[in-house]
Parts: C-alpha cells; structure tokens; sequence
C-alpha cells in the first residue's frame, strides 16, 4: 500500500478521518450483543466525547499539528456476547459511508482487536478490508489496538500500521493514540515506510497479565530495550490474545514495524515470541478463593472497603455479569460485612424499579445467562432508582458516557446493597456505584467485575483482591469449550520454529 504522494501539497493542513469501532467479544457468553448495548457517537459529538481513549489520544495529536480532523462515527461498549451480525453491517455500512464521503488523506481508527460477531471470529479484520476496498490502496490506514487484540493477517494485510498499548492495566491508551498519528502523520510525509514484522506464539496466559511485574514486565522491557537500539524500529507492539475467542491461529503476536525493510526485525520478534514460550510456566495467577476472600474481608486488616475482583464473572472480559457467587458467601457465611455489588438482570432490575423506591421486594436474582450459573432469592427493601447514566471518572475512559439501563439497589439484611441492573456496564469505575447514591467508604466491600482496569480508576479508594470465581470471564484449563483455537496450555501443541510474515509496501 503505497502513500500518497503529497510532494505537491505539503504546506496543506493534512485531513485526516477518525473513528472508533470497538469491542471484546466473549465467544462464551450466549447474551448476543445488539445496538442498544453499545455507544455511538456520529460526527462531532464523537470529538466532544473522545476522552481517555486511544480515540482521544488520535484528537489530541491531530489538534497539536493543526490537521483537519474528520470525525466518522465512534461505536463503542462494554465487552459481552458476540455482536448481532446484522447490527455490526448496518454499522459498518454507516461507518464506511462516512469516511469515503470525507474523502480523508488518511484515516485513524481505534479497534479493540477481539471484536466478533455472530458470524464471523474476525469482525476487525472485516473492518479493515471493508475499508481498504472503499478508500484503495493509496490511503493510509493508522490502527491503535488493545494489547489483547487477536492480531490476525487480515488486519494487518489491510491497515497501513497497527500498533497496541503497552501496559495493563492500559495506563496508555492516549499515549498509543497519539504515537499511531504521529506514524501515520510520517507516513503523509514520507519520512517513515512502515514494515510490519509479525510472529504468532501458540499459546496464551494462564496468568500474570499485569505488565508492571513478573514475565510481561521483563519482555515487554526488552522489546523497549531494543526500539531504544535500533534507529529503524519504530514500533514494537506485544498482544496477549483475549482468551475468550475461539478461532485459529489464537495466541501470542510480536510485531516489529521498522522504517523500510530491516532484516534484524526478524530476529527481533522470534526473539520476544521465543521468551513467551521460554517463560510459559511462569504465568500463573495468584488468586484468593472465595472463602479466603471473605475471611480476609471479615479480618478488615487492611484499607476498606476491599475491592473484591469477580474474576470469573468479569464483564471487562465479557462475561454477563449475572453471578452470585459472591452474593451468596456474603449472605450465607458472613453475617456481619458490609458491600456492594452489581448483577446483570434486566427482569428484575425493571420489576424493583417499577415497585418504587421504599417497597420490599423477593426476587430471583442472577443466573439467568451464563451457563451453569443459578438464580439467588433475595429479600429486601428498593432504596434507588434510575435511567443507569453516569460519566466514567478515569483515567481509564474518565469522561466517557456508560449505561447500566433501568437500575434499581435492593438494601438486603440492611447491610448489602445489590445493584440490578438491565445492561452489563463498565464495571471497573466507581462511577458505577456512585452514581447510585452508595458511599462505598462506609463499607467492607466492593464487587468489581473486573480483572486489572479497576485498580487504575479504584485508585487510593480500597484494597484490591483477586477471588477465583467461576464463570466465562476466566480462562482455566479444560472449562471452556474451545473448538476452533488450538493453543497452550489448552492443547498439546509444539513451538516449532517461529514464522515471521511481512506485511508493506517494501515487504
């Protein structure tokens, strides 16, 4: 794909599309994600609302150079189910209209990396060929992704650059917006010839996904080492697949972008892939089980409230959201702590609302969606009502919109509050609980449907832990029905040796 020759137009302000299409699809979770789960924003509304985001960090970076930003259309939501087929077309046909129509210099866009439909595993890959066959070949395509993108060839055949985040929590997603402009803005120039050197590892992370410790913090400091090194590389991004896909060739991707063609890219990627391997035994989590949890609660020992991490039932992995693992313990074991959590469970959530602030109410709550999982009776009085708007607070997305749907908080035992909400929401802010009216420094716990994110926006606010729940939201070896993945420690596979594939112009 060949930049565009911009020697005769160099002092014009570069126009630029920017747009948004992203979300992590959980290949595990039934509850079929359709338009009214998800966030969109068209035209300008999509720069006024860009805020803690790679999409934000592709605004900034384009108002610091003066480019004409061309706002498309931004779609976006909490991760679940697999997106309704027909609502990701309709979409994308909008999407696609709007950037030809804005006839760009080039585009940038913020995919996820795991998005699929009902359909199709690959929904980003579908979105950039859909795109490259509307804009041609000439139109440089910039692409910030999650760092637990499902990295597929056809992304990268069809996007002029892809670069990821390098932390998680993703401290940096701006940071990755504004690096993805900047190349993309080379690229304009011609100063920078992208080549994408990629290698796939055949496995995936048990465990230790952070990357501030342990084994991702010593490779992804390596890959830093040796950007610092290397005048050519100008990129080097590390993808920790989402392991709630389900499709071929899932696992570990280095990719190398170096400015022209560099043979020690090769070397460097097989490099990093082959210190993923090495290190594979090292990625275990650490988790609490759920009565060690609750003890550990029960002790107050530490800074409350505790952040109680659903590790199993974590709507920032997909997962519904319906569990009452936690709910139970609580209830059953542990009389006298105090907390907080959210289910996703839009029947009751509507019949509590519709009571009325002040009713008692026994409702079934829970376990209506994800495989396996029961329904908790519940007694208790509705103590608050509303629409489930509220504003993140950051960092992470702080000053993005979410939206449970109909809420209602059902106080039970006067001593827990159960949020019930109509939609699976961004569960690792406050905001989400804040908005209801709980002041969760009164409490011994805070549920958190969230696995690393939450540490970053609960900062200062409590005591993180990490419980080992069951749920679509965790991977644990053999209980989830992988049928098209094939990876370890899943699967019996082989390293073999490393394949580095090109993708550019000089390639």
């Amino acid at each position: 794909m060949k930049p565009q020759d911009i020697s005769s137009t160099s002092k014009k302000r570069h126009r630029i599309a920017v747009g948004r299409f992203s979300h992590e699809s959980n290949g595990f979770n039934p509850f079929v994600t359709t338009e009214n789960l998800l966030e969109i924003q068209r035209g300008p509304e999509l720069v006024e609302h860009a805020s803690g985001s790679t999409l934000a960090g592709f605004v900034e970076a384009l108002k610091e150079i003066d480019a004409e930003i061309l706002p498309t259309l931004s779609v976006n939501g909490p991760p679940g189910g697999f997106i309704a087929h027909q609502t990701f077309l309709k979409l994308l046909s909008e999407f696609l209209d709007r950037v030809e129509g804005s006839k760009p210099d080039a585009i940038l866009l913020e995919l996820h990396g795991a998005m699929a439909t009902t359909e199709t595993p690959d929904a980003d890959g579908w979105v950039l060929a859909a795109l490259r066959e509307r804009v041609g070949p000439s139109v440089p395509i910039g692409v910030g992704l999650d760092l637990h993108a499902h990295l597929t060839d056809k992304m990268l055949e069809n996007a002029t650059i892809c670069i990821a985040c390098k932390e998680n929590p993703h401290s940096d997603v701006i940071e990755c917006g504004v690096k993805a402009t900047r190349m993309i803005v080379d690229v304009l120039k011609g100063s920078l010839v992208p080549i994408t050197t990629a290698v796939r590892v055949p496995m995936v992370l048990p465990g230790a996904g952070e990357t501030n410790a342990g084994p991702l913090f010593e490779i992804h400091e390596k890959a830093r080492r040796y950007v610092a090194n290397h005048k050519t590389i100008a990129d080097i991004s590390i993808y920790n697949v989402f392991r709630c896909v389900d499709d071929v060739g899932m696992g570990q991707v280095v990719t190398v972008i170096t400015n022209g063609r560099d043979k020690s890219a090769t070397e460097v990627a097989r490099t990093l892939g082959t210190k993923f391997w090495d290190t594979r035994d090292s990625f275990r989590d650490d988790l609490l089980t759920v009565k060690e949890a609750f003890d550990r609660i029960q002790s107050g020992s530490d800074m409350k409230p505790y952040l109680l991490a659903d590790m199993g039932d974590r709507i920032g992995a997909g997962a519904p959201g319906d569990s009452v693992i936690l709910l139970s313990e609580a209830l059953d074991h542990y009389p006298t702590v105090t907390g907080v959590l959210t289910i996703t469970d839009e029947q009751n959530a509507v019949r509590a609302y519709e009571t009325g602030v002040g009713a008692e109410v026994t409702l079934d709550v829970g376990g209506h969606i994800t495989p396996g999982f029961r329904p908790r009776r519940i007694a208790g009085r509705v103590v608050h009502i509303s629409d489930g708007q509220y504003t993140l607070t950051g960092p992470l997305g702080g000053g993005e919109l979410g939206d449970m749907g109909g809420t209602a908080v059902v106080l039970v035992e006067d001593r827990l509050f159960v949020v019930l909400t109509s939609k699976p929401t961004h569960s690792h802010d406050p905001a989400v609980i804040s908005s209801q009216g709980i002041d969760i420094s009164k409490l011994d716990f805070v549920v958190v449907k969230s696995g690393f994110h939450f540490t970053l926006n609960y900062r200062g606010l409590g005591t993180p832990i990490f419980a080992e729940t069951p749920g679509v939201g965790y991977y644990r070896k053999g209980t989830l029905p992988y049928v098209n993945g094939r990876f370890w420690p899943e699967h019996p596979v082989e390293l073999g040796d490393l394949v580095a594939t090109t993708f550019g112009v000089a390639a």
